[in-house]
């Protein structure tokens, strides 16, 4: 696959991510906690691909059992696990600190990557992260000009977030290594939805699924900002280095902002418009790699 249609498809699966807020707005109205919300997530973006797997190749489900270790990776330790973290982050704390530690993921993406796939450390993807950070806590407004407090347990919370976040594209990597993209992206909701069901108590809101527009946004949820998202996600990730990915796909809040302005009225500051461009530039300056640009003279190996 080429290099660009690669970035391509990791900006279209982290566009439909940004998306994801108007569909979860609507159901926590609806009256689903989070916890609910994400196993509906798991639950409708599960169904969604292994129907299209069943019709498409019925042989992209045969996985060794041995191999199960990657998609307990995937699904529970990073999307069950990150969600947990997440919201409970919020309530901890609030959503723009809960945000901005989140998107410590690239960092910890870039650190794991270069010890686990000896990934080159250059100075493109260090001038990256620090203006994805930069940018993303200008879009979430957070200003310099903040004082907000946090707690230990929070900012506890709001880091394992942003680790859990970035083990998938760890763990994905290395799927991707015996496996194809959908059979990747098939078994992570297997396993998410297996981790997170017993947890969610969906028995005790069946109601809410008698309402016709809480079907419509479960689809887009399910369909839209899960399936197509980590389905073109996991193929980018086939080609582009995990670190590279990472930073690319934190056009994620950018998306969000957007879609809050258009769908919920929610302005932005100039501020928030100056995080937007900061973020667009770091997805601009990734994406070329030049020789000599690494941090370090012994950084020269290639990287897988």
């Amino acid at each position: 696959m080429q290099k660009n249609i690669a970035y391509l498809y990791i900006l279209l699966g982290a566009t439909l991510w940004g998306m994801i807020g108007i569909f979860v707005t609507f159901l926590y109205k609806a009256g689903f906690t989070p916890t609910q919300v994400v196993a509906i997530r798991a639950l409708s973006a599960c169904f969604f691909l292994l129907f299209f797997v069943l019709i498409k190749n019925r042989e992209m489900l045969k996985i060794k059992v041995a191999d199960s270790k990657y998609f307990i990776g995937t699904g529970i330790v990073s999307i069950v696990f990150f969600n947990w973290c997440l919201f409970n982050s919020i309530e901890e704390t609030s959503i723009s600190i809960a945000s901005i530690l989140l998107y410590t993921a690239p960092a910890f993406v870039t650190i794991l990557s270069r010890i686990v796939f000896k990934e080159l450390l250059t100075f493109r993807k260090v001038l990256a992260l620090l203006l994805t950070f930069l940018g993303c806590m200008l879009v979430i407004g957070l200003y310099p000009s903040s004082s907000q407090a946090i707690s230990v347990y929070g900012l506890i919370l709001g880091i394992g977030s942003g680790l859990f976040y970035a083990m998938y594209s760890i763990f994905g990597k290395l799927a991707l290594k015996k496996y194809k993209s959908l059979t990747v992206t098939v078994y992570t909701f297997i396993f998410a939805s297996v981790g997170i069901l017993p947890f969610s108590q969906l028995w005790n809101v069946l109601d809410l699924f008698q309402h016709v527009n809480v079907w419509f946004y479960i689809i887009g949820l399910g369909f839209l900002s899960t399936v197509l998202a980590y389905t073109f996600y996991t193929r980018g990730l086939e080609t582009v280095e995990s670190s590279r990915a990472s930073i690319l796909a934190t056009v994620e809040p950018v998306v969000a902002s957007l879609m809050g302005f258009l769908f919920f009225q929610e302005k932005l500051s100039g501020w928030q418009y100056i995080g937007i461009i900061l973020v667009i530039i770091a997805v601009i300056v990734v994406q070329e790699r030049r020789s000599g640009d690494t941090l370090r003279p012994s950084l020269t190996k290639q990287a897988l």
